[in-house]
Order: C-alpha cells, then structure tokens, then sequence
C-alpha cells in the first residue's frame, strides 16, 4: 500500500471529513510528517512549513506537480480542517504572527507525532483510540493558546470582542479606543471588520435604519461609527496593508451609500506617520487623517471645512 493510501486511512482514522482524507489532503498530510516515498512512518516528525514548502516537498517526493495558485485551495480546504480536529498547530514558534503573514507556518501537534508513529503497529488501534476520546481536550488546550494572543476590543459596555492577532486589528482597536473618544465622542460602532472574519461585529438594527447595505459587507470600510447627535456617519479605513481611502474608493462608498441619510465622513487611519507617507498621494480630497501615534490630531484634506467665508 502506497503513502498517500496510509496516510488516506490514517485522516479517516482521525475523524477527518471524507473531504479532507483525498489526494491534496494525504499528501499535505504526509509533507507535515515529513514522510518521504523512502521514509517509514515511525520516522515522522513535525517541520515548521509554510504552504510553498509542502508544495514543494510534495513536487520532490511524490512528483505532484501543483500550481502555486493552489496555496489557497490547501489553506481553506485542508489546513484549516486540520487545524479545526486539532491535528496541526497554525505559527507554533510565533502564535503573534498576522493571519496574513508570508512567514505563516504549519506543524503536526506532538500527539499526533507521537500516534502516527506507531501506525501499523500492534498498539496503533489501542493508542487510537485514547487519542481520540482526549482529543476534546486538546481542541481546547490549542483553543486556550490562541485565545491568550487574541487582541480584546471593548465595542460598548459590558460587551469585548477578540480580533486576531496583527497590525492592522491593533489599529482598529486604536480607531474605537482613541479616536472615537476624541472625535466621535457617544458615538454607535455600526461595524467592525477583522482580518480572520471579516465581518466581525455588525449593529443590524442600525445599519437597517441607515439604509447600509450590509450584504455587501465585504466591500465596507473596516470600521464604521455612527454620531446620532450630528447625523454623522464615520467610514473609516485602517491603513496598513491595504490602502487609504482614494478617489477610487471614495467614488464606490459614495455610490454605495447613497441612499444612507446621513453625512458621510471618510477617514483613512493610519499606526503611524511612516505610514501615511507611504500613501500620502492615493488620498482622495475632501476626506480626513487619522494618525494614531498622535491621536488628538486630525489632517483634512482641503475643501471649505476650515474657511466658513468660502
């Protein structure tokens, strides 16, 4: 029986779905064992990989050739499953890392080092199955770990969110903690998106009345406030990976919001000013400037706003 069939039976056996005990799957599988053609499985161990080294690993010991774009299959339809049954640790040498981080890796939990190692063994079914009446256990340990490097953000009272960890989620708790304070003081956070779950936290109930389209939700800035006293409605975007609010974005969140009856203020905020010099030239005019390393300030982008003769 070949690898990819053991390794096949070995997810089954593991309480994997049949979606993730197929071909992809067995030989993803055995990358993060590191159990070449000429390997034994008592010779498993547990690499930092990233997704480009099991694709490569797996090109070089079972010559399947798949195509670079293939990364995101594996990622959402194989290592995110592996993670769920608590078989594979995401970052283990760095649990901080940003959930877009190109350093991003994957390892096989020692547990499962430990069984896979003795598959085909006398005692494979007896260890089998103590692994698998523990493994609620372990889902929860690993569920534990991640949860300590969560970023908590406190959307209104007696109510926190977690966000995952990463630059950008930490300026979107700056944007609720210290700008909605200074600026939009008594103000409703409408939505807040996360890098992991993009919609993460959404006030139906307003965003009915204010006419938001909220299917479209993955076209929303990251972070939108509501100031019921001034009817004014904050859409703010944080700048670190992607980028400000431009002419372009500002023409589609106009259209976009239209209908909304209320006055739109657009905000691009930014951890800090090395930041905002990078994008400096995409932001659209009559928009504002956040900085969260000086947090009292705003940059406006012309228009009469200061110039009440014009």
């Amino acid at each position: 029986m070949t690898h990819l069939k053991q390794a096949q039976i070995v997810l089954r056996s593991l309480g994997l779905p049949r979606a993730q005990c197929n071909e992809i799957s067995g030989l993803t599988f055995l990358a993060l064992a590191a159990i070449g053609r000429r390997n034994q499985w008592s010779d498993a161990r547990a690499p930092r990989l990233r997704i480009h080294d099991i694709l490569s690993f797996i090109a070089k010991n079972y010559r399947r050739q798949y195509a670079e774009n293939t990364r995101e299959t594996i990622r959402r339809q194989v290592i995110h499953q592996f993670e769920q049954a608590g078989i594979v640790h995401r970052n283990p040498d760095d649990p901080a890392l940003p959930t877009n981080s190109p350093r991003t890796h994957y390892a096989l939990t020692n547990e499962v080092v430990a069984l896979i190692r003795l598959f085909e063994t006398p005692v494979w079914v007896k260890h089998l199955t103590e692994f698998l009446a523990d493994k609620t256990t372990l889902s929860a340990i690993y569920r534990k770990e991640r949860a300590v490097k969560m970023i908590p953000v406190r959307v209104s009272p007696g109510k926190t969110l977690d966000l995952s960890p990463g630059p950008h989620n930490r300026l979107q708790v700056s944007i609720v903690e210290h700008f909605a304070p200074r600026f939009a003081p008594g103000a409703v956070l409408i939505y807040l998106g996360d890098t992991a779950r993009k919609m993460l936290h959404i006030e139906e109930a307003w965003v009915e009345q204010l006419r938001i389209p909220a299917d479209k939700h993955d076209k929303l800035p990251d972070v939108i406030l509501y100031h019921e006293q001034t009817n004014c409605l904050f859409l703010i975007e944080a700048v670190t990976s992607h980028g400000p609010v431009s002419p372009k974005r500002h023409y589609e969140l106009e259209k976009m919001l239209a209908t909304v009856p209320a006055t739109r203020v657009y905000v691009s905020a930014f951890p800090d000013f090395r930041e905002f010099k990078s994008h400096i030239t995409d932001i659209a005019w009559e928009t504002e400037v956040w900085i969260s390393e000086v947090p009292d300030h705003l940059i406006h982008f012309n228009g009469p706003k200061f110039f009440p003769f014009l």
